[in-house]
Protein backbone atom coordinates (compact mmCIF):
# COMPACT_ATOMS: atom_id res chain seq x y z
CA UNK A 1 0.00 0.00 0.00
CA UNK A 2 2.90 2.34 0.74
CA UNK A 3 4.29 1.83 -2.76
CA UNK A 4 0.84 2.53 -4.24
CA UNK A 5 0.65 5.77 -2.26
CA UNK A 6 4.19 6.70 -3.36
CA UNK A 7 3.31 6.01 -7.01
CA UNK A 8 0.15 8.09 -6.67
CA UNK A 9 1.98 11.00 -5.04
CA UNK A 10 5.02 10.84 -7.34
CA UNK A 11 3.83 9.30 -10.64
CA UNK A 12 7.32 9.13 -12.17
CA UNK A 13 8.20 6.41 -9.62
CA UNK A 14 5.77 3.95 -11.27
CA UNK A 15 7.83 3.34 -14.45
CA UNK A 16 11.04 3.25 -12.38
CA UNK A 17 9.61 0.50 -10.18
CA UNK A 18 7.64 -1.45 -12.82
CA UNK A 19 9.33 -4.28 -14.72
CA UNK A 20 10.11 -3.01 -18.22
CA UNK A 21 10.51 -5.66 -20.92
CA UNK A 22 13.61 -5.83 -23.14
CA UNK A 23 11.59 -4.47 -26.07
CA UNK A 24 10.81 -1.34 -24.08
CA UNK A 25 14.44 -1.33 -22.88
CA UNK A 26 15.55 -0.91 -26.46
CA UNK A 27 13.51 2.30 -26.52
CA UNK A 28 15.39 3.90 -23.66
CA UNK A 29 15.45 1.81 -20.51
CA UNK A 30 18.57 -0.10 -19.50
CA UNK A 31 17.46 -3.10 -17.47
CA UNK A 32 21.06 -3.85 -16.63
CA UNK A 33 21.04 -0.79 -14.41
CA UNK A 34 17.38 -1.23 -13.41
CA UNK A 35 17.82 -4.71 -11.92
CA UNK A 36 15.72 -3.80 -8.86
CA UNK A 37 12.63 -3.85 -11.08
CA UNK A 38 12.59 -7.65 -10.82
CA UNK A 39 11.64 -7.15 -7.17
CA UNK A 40 9.85 -3.81 -7.09
CA UNK A 41 7.32 -4.59 -9.85
CA UNK A 42 5.49 -6.87 -7.40
CA UNK A 43 4.69 -3.89 -5.19
CA UNK A 44 3.48 -1.53 -7.94
CA UNK A 45 -0.23 -1.66 -8.81
CA UNK A 46 -2.28 0.04 -11.49
CA UNK A 47 -5.22 1.08 -9.30
CA UNK A 48 -7.05 0.41 -6.04
CA UNK A 49 -8.97 -2.63 -7.34
CA UNK A 50 -5.70 -4.18 -8.60
CA UNK A 51 -4.04 -3.93 -5.20
CA UNK A 52 -7.26 -4.89 -3.38
CA UNK A 53 -7.75 -8.18 -5.22
CA UNK A 54 -4.06 -9.11 -5.02
CA UNK A 55 -4.02 -8.49 -1.27
CA UNK A 56 -7.34 -10.29 -0.80
CA UNK A 57 -5.89 -13.40 -2.48
CA UNK A 58 -2.71 -13.06 -0.46
CA UNK A 59 -4.76 -12.81 2.73
CA UNK A 60 -7.06 -15.76 1.99
CA UNK A 61 -4.36 -18.17 0.84
CA UNK A 62 -1.12 -16.72 2.18
CA UNK A 63 -2.00 -16.67 5.88
CA UNK A 64 -2.68 -20.41 5.96
CA UNK A 65 0.35 -21.23 3.83
CA UNK A 66 2.60 -19.07 6.02
CA UNK A 67 1.34 -20.86 9.13
CA UNK A 68 2.12 -24.18 7.49
CA UNK A 69 5.64 -23.48 6.16
CA UNK A 70 6.76 -20.69 8.53
CA UNK A 71 7.26 -16.97 7.96
CA UNK A 72 10.83 -17.12 6.61
CA UNK A 73 10.05 -19.91 4.16
CA UNK A 74 6.84 -18.18 3.06
CA UNK A 75 8.67 -14.90 2.41
CA UNK A 76 11.35 -16.69 0.40
CA UNK A 77 8.70 -18.61 -1.55
CA UNK A 78 6.76 -15.42 -2.31
CA UNK A 79 9.80 -13.45 -3.43
CA UNK A 80 11.31 -16.28 -5.50
CA UNK A 81 7.95 -16.88 -7.18
CA UNK A 82 7.48 -13.20 -7.98
CA UNK A 83 11.01 -12.68 -9.28
CA UNK A 84 10.88 -15.97 -11.20
CA UNK A 85 7.53 -15.10 -12.78
CA UNK A 86 9.00 -11.76 -13.84
CA UNK A 87 12.10 -13.39 -15.33
CA UNK A 88 10.09 -15.95 -17.28
CA UNK A 89 7.77 -13.24 -18.56
CA UNK A 90 10.70 -11.08 -19.63
CA UNK A 91 12.30 -13.99 -21.45
CA UNK A 92 9.14 -14.84 -23.36
CA UNK A 93 8.33 -11.21 -24.10
CA UNK A 94 11.90 -10.72 -25.36
CA UNK A 95 11.66 -13.80 -27.59
CA UNK A 96 8.34 -12.66 -29.04
CA UNK A 97 9.37 -9.02 -29.26
CA UNK A 98 6.27 -7.92 -27.36
CA UNK A 99 6.87 -4.63 -25.55
CA UNK A 100 5.34 -4.65 -22.10
CA UNK A 101 5.54 -3.24 -18.62
CA UNK A 102 4.76 -5.60 -15.74
CA UNK A 103 3.35 -4.44 -12.46
CA UNK A 104 1.52 -6.13 -9.61
CA UNK A 105 1.80 -9.07 -7.28
CA UNK A 106 -0.40 -11.41 -9.30
CA UNK A 107 2.36 -13.83 -10.36
CA UNK A 108 3.41 -14.28 -6.74
CA UNK A 109 -0.22 -14.49 -5.57
CA UNK A 110 -0.93 -17.24 -8.11
CA UNK A 111 2.12 -19.05 -6.70
CA UNK A 112 0.67 -18.71 -3.20
CA UNK A 113 -2.62 -20.18 -4.44
CA UNK A 114 -0.76 -23.22 -5.79
CA UNK A 115 1.15 -23.56 -2.51
CA UNK A 116 -2.11 -23.35 -0.55
CA UNK A 117 -3.79 -25.96 -2.77
CA UNK A 118 -0.78 -28.26 -2.40
CA UNK A 119 -0.73 -28.15 1.38
CA UNK A 120 -4.52 -28.02 1.78
CA UNK A 121 -5.84 -30.10 -1.14
CA UNK A 122 -9.20 -30.79 0.50
CA UNK A 123 -9.89 -27.15 1.42
CA UNK A 124 -13.11 -25.77 -0.01
CA UNK A 125 -13.06 -22.30 -1.51
CA UNK A 126 -16.38 -20.54 -1.94
CA UNK A 127 -16.27 -18.61 -5.21
CA UNK A 128 -18.40 -15.46 -4.94
CA UNK A 129 -19.09 -16.66 -1.40
CA UNK A 130 -21.51 -19.37 -2.59
CA UNK A 131 -19.99 -21.79 -5.12
CA UNK A 132 -17.90 -24.46 -3.33
CA UNK A 133 -14.81 -25.66 -5.16
CA UNK A 134 -11.82 -27.59 -3.86
CA UNK A 135 -8.53 -25.69 -3.91
CA UNK A 136 -6.78 -27.92 -6.51
CA UNK A 137 -9.76 -27.61 -8.85
CA UNK A 138 -9.61 -23.83 -8.45
CA UNK A 139 -5.93 -23.94 -9.50
CA UNK A 140 -6.86 -25.99 -12.58
CA UNK A 141 -9.72 -23.61 -13.44
CA UNK A 142 -7.44 -20.58 -13.10
CA UNK A 143 -4.79 -22.30 -15.22
CA UNK A 144 -7.33 -23.00 -17.96
CA UNK A 145 -8.66 -19.42 -17.83
CA UNK A 146 -5.16 -17.95 -17.98
CA UNK A 147 -4.10 -20.24 -20.85
CA UNK A 148 -7.25 -19.44 -22.81
CA UNK A 149 -6.89 -15.73 -22.13
CA UNK A 150 -3.22 -15.73 -23.13
CA UNK A 151 -3.84 -17.66 -26.34
CA UNK A 152 -7.18 -16.24 -27.47
CA UNK A 153 -7.81 -13.13 -25.41
CA UNK A 154 -7.59 -9.67 -26.80
CA UNK A 155 -4.89 -7.35 -25.54
CA UNK A 156 -6.44 -6.63 -22.16
CA UNK A 157 -3.48 -5.21 -20.28
CA UNK A 158 -3.45 -8.27 -18.01
CA UNK A 159 -0.24 -10.32 -17.93
CA UNK A 160 -1.81 -13.78 -18.11
CA UNK A 161 1.60 -15.19 -18.98
CA UNK A 162 3.00 -13.88 -15.69
CA UNK A 163 0.19 -15.59 -13.76
CA UNK A 164 1.05 -18.88 -15.45
CA UNK A 165 4.74 -18.28 -14.78
CA UNK A 166 3.87 -17.82 -11.09
CA UNK A 167 2.27 -21.27 -11.09
CA UNK A 168 5.33 -22.75 -12.86
CA UNK A 169 7.87 -21.24 -10.47
CA UNK A 170 5.78 -22.26 -7.46
CA UNK A 171 5.59 -25.83 -8.77
CA UNK A 172 9.37 -26.01 -9.13
CA UNK A 173 9.93 -24.42 -5.72
CA UNK A 174 7.54 -26.84 -4.01
CA UNK A 175 9.13 -29.88 -5.66
CA UNK A 176 12.80 -28.88 -5.42
CA UNK A 177 13.02 -26.95 -2.15
CA UNK A 178 10.11 -28.25 -0.08
CA UNK A 179 10.00 -31.81 -1.46
CA UNK A 180 6.25 -31.81 -2.05
CA UNK A 181 4.75 -32.57 -5.45
CA UNK A 182 1.53 -30.63 -6.11
CA UNK A 183 0.26 -33.16 -8.66
CA UNK A 184 0.78 -36.03 -6.26
CA UNK A 185 -0.98 -34.11 -3.48
CA UNK A 186 -3.88 -33.22 -5.77
CA UNK A 187 -4.39 -36.82 -6.89
CA UNK A 188 -3.90 -38.28 -3.40
CA UNK A 189 -6.62 -36.00 -2.02
CA UNK A 190 -9.15 -37.46 -4.49
CA UNK A 191 -8.96 -40.91 -2.93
Amino acid sequence: MLVFLLNSAVPQTRPEMSLVSPAVAAQGYNLGTHFWQLLTYMFVHANISHIFFNMLGLFFFGVQLERRVGSSEFLLFYLVAGVGAGLISLLIFALTGTPTILLGASGAVFAVLLGFATYFPTAMIYVFGIIPIRAPILVLVYTAIELFSELFGASSGIAHLTHLAGFAVAYLYLVVRLGINPIREFTASRR
